[in-house]
C-alpha cells in the first residue's frame, strides 16, 4: 500500500468501488470535496498523509460535508490544517512526547454505512499507522479488496 494517497470509495450495486485520486496526499481540498457526489451512504474520500494521519470526508444532509481526522494533534500538516479550519474541527495540543492518537471531527462519519462510533474509536486508538487504520475501516465496511487494488495499481 502507498504511504500517502487519496482514494474515492463509493457503493456500486451491492458492493463497493474504489479508485485512486492521487498517489500522494498533497491534493487540494476543493478537488477532494468535488468527489463527494452520488447516493447515500457514501461516497467517502480518504486521504492518508505519510502514514501519520488520515482524513475522511463524506457528504451529509443538505449537501454539507462531514469530516474527521485520525489525529487532531497534527495541524502542522497542510491538509490537516485545511480540513480542521474548514470544518471547525478543534485541534488537540499535546506534549512533544505524546505519541497517542487524538481523533477529531465527526466520528459518526461511518455509522450509516455500518461502522458505529465506538468501533471506529477502537480502530483510531489502536497502535496502527494511518494506512492500517483505513484498511481496518475498509475491512469492517466491506471494501478492503477494492481499496487494496486501488492503491496498489
Amino acid at each position: 500500500m502507498l504511504s500517502s494517497f487519496a482514494v474515492h470509495v463509493a457503493r456500486s450495486g451491492t458492493g463497493w468501488q474504489a479508485r485512486l485520486l492521487a498517489d500522494d496526499a498533497a491534493t487540494e481540498l476543493p478537488a477532494l470535496e468535488a468527489e463527494l457526489t452520488g447516493e447515500w451512504p457514501g461516497p467517502f474520500v480518504f486521504v492518508v498523509d505519510s502514514r501519520l494521519y488520515f482524513v475522511a470526508l463524506t457528504h451529509g444532509p443538505g449537501g454539507m460535508v462531514r469530516a474527521m481526522i485520525s489525529d487532531g494533534a497534527l495541524p502542522e500538516f497542510l491538509l490537516a490544517a485545511e480540513v480542521m479550519e474548514r470544518y471547525g474541527i478543534e485541534g488537540t495540543e499535546v506534549d512533544a512526547d505524546d505519541e497517542s492518537e487524538h481523533p477529531a471531527g465527526d466520528l459518526d462519519l461511518f455509522a450509516d454505512a455500518g461502522l458505529p462510533r465506538a468501533d471506529l474509536e477502537q480502530i483510531l486508538l489502536a497502535d496502527l499507522w494511518a494506512d492500517e487504520m483505513v484498511a481496518e475501516i475498509a475491512g469492517r465496511l466491506g471494501f478492503a479488496d477494492e481499496l487494496a487494488a486501488a492503491v496498489s495499481a
